[in-house]
């Protein structure tokens, strides 16, 4: 866990570092296709692992509603976020 917290932190000193110095129009789609890739290996790791795929059942409908609702919580606040961001900037919303 200390091994991500330190990887994360060496990444925002040196985006803190650069963010007047190098243009990087190019990392938000390489951001994009990278948490893509990483949710598809960890959907590969799930269905690999038969401990997880034999306790599905048992997990129960409680374990569902709990990650619908957060997923949606989520998702709710990402967009109520995202239209305070475009109204401050006085853009218009997709």
């Amino acid at each position: 866990m200390l091994q991500i917290i330190l990887i994360m932190a060496a990444g925002i000193a040196t985006g803190w570092l650069l963010r007047q110095r190098i243009p990087v129009k190019w990392l938000n789609p390489v951001i994009t296709v990278m948490v893509w890739a990483l949710l598809f290996f960890l959907g590969v790791e799930v269905g690999m692992n038969e401990k997880v795929l034999a306790s599905l059942q048992s997990l129960g409908l409680e374990a569902l509603l709990l990650a619908v609702a957060a997923s949606a919580g989520s998702i709710a606040l990402a967009w109520a976020l995202w239209k305070l961001i475009k109204r401050k900037e006085g853009g218009r919303l997709p």
